[in-house]
């Protein structure tokens, strides 16, 4: 069982609609990774396959299922370094897709996930919604969650898999640069919140008329910045984290005097509101 884990965060620019190209960008990557110890290794969203389609005939196109092909060869370099990878790209269903992220490991595919909350933008315009719940995957000492990009906005997505037990969540995403404060903002946030490791791993380059900003980001479960892209340019960030120190929620700062625990101090029976659908109504009265 391992005690530590050693991350790899690939900010790349990827090769609109070319999965062959952005599959021997990412191959290269993870030996590059596996050279310098990591264990496992993260890559943008949508790295495969490229993200800013315009219908959903180009995007269809592109989008293969889960398992598939780029699983099966991915895998097998997961087995050859003995390690771990995350990597985005539009999975097919039938006539049906969606913006997902997968989990590889020398025993094949491990996990897949489906990205939930679309945002009007890109190939998020004619994809699927996910239609699968938040989840933590266990592997060698380390719990490990996953959501895509706009995900991160949504407090909620983190939450609920920091309650399900995860030491680390993923974010997988492509912020483009009317999203620096988001880059800037909810990594740290999301880790210190839930006191949970965190890494936000974004492209870099121009794809349809965006500009990816890179800023990618690894984030201890007190906020603390381990490692950070400050810049547009391709890089992998490395960073070394201790599961168990994500589990030790109470936090005791001065010993009697300052002490807190964002999960044991929580008060649900409060929080009924987050879970209806739309906006609360208001007595508009109420403030006269």
């Amino acid at each position: 069982m391992r005690t530590r884990w050693r991350l790899a965060a690939v900010q790349m620019a990827v090769t609109f609609g070319d999965k062959l190209a952005n599959l021997n960008r990412v191959r290269q990557s993870i030996r590059e990774a596996a050279e310098h110890g990591a264990q496992l290794v993260i890559f943008p969203e949508c790295s495969l396959t490229g993200y800013a389609f315009e219908n959903i005939a180009a995007a269809l196109e592109v989008a293969e299922p889960i398992p598939g092909p780029s699983t099966v060869e991915l895998s097998l370099l997961c087995r050859e370094h003995e390690l771990y990878v995350i990597y985005g790209l539009l999975e097919r269903d039938g006539d049906r897709f969606y913006n997902s992220c997968v989990l590889l490991g020398p025993e094949g595919v491990v996990a897949a996930y489906r990205k939930i909350h679309l945002p009007y933008i890109g190939a998020d315009r004619f994809a699927t919604p996910g239609d699968r719940p938040f989840a933590v995957h266990e592997l060698p000492g380390l719990r490990l969650g996953m959501h895509i990009c706009y995900d991160g906005s949504f407090p909620e997505s983190a939450r609920v898999m920091a309650l399900l037990g995860a030491d680390l969540i993923v974010l997988p995403t492509n912020w483009p640069h009317t999203s620096m404060c988001t880059a800037q903002c909810v990594p740290i946030c999301r880790a210190m919140e839930n006191h949970v490791y965190f890494v936000a791993v974004n492209r870099v380059g121009e794809e349809g008329g965006f500009r990816f900003i890179g800023h990618s980001r690894i984030v201890s479960p007190t906020g603390d910045t381990l490692a950070l892209a400050d810049h547009e340019r391709e890089t992998i960030l490395y960073a070394e984290i201790e599961p168990k120190l994500a589990r030790q929620k109470h936090r005791v700062l001065i010993p009697g005097k300052h002490e807190i625990n964002r999960i044991a101090d929580r008060r649900p029976e409060f929080y009924s509101v987050i879970t209806q659908k739309g906006l609360p109504q208001h007595d508009a009265t109420a403030h006269r």
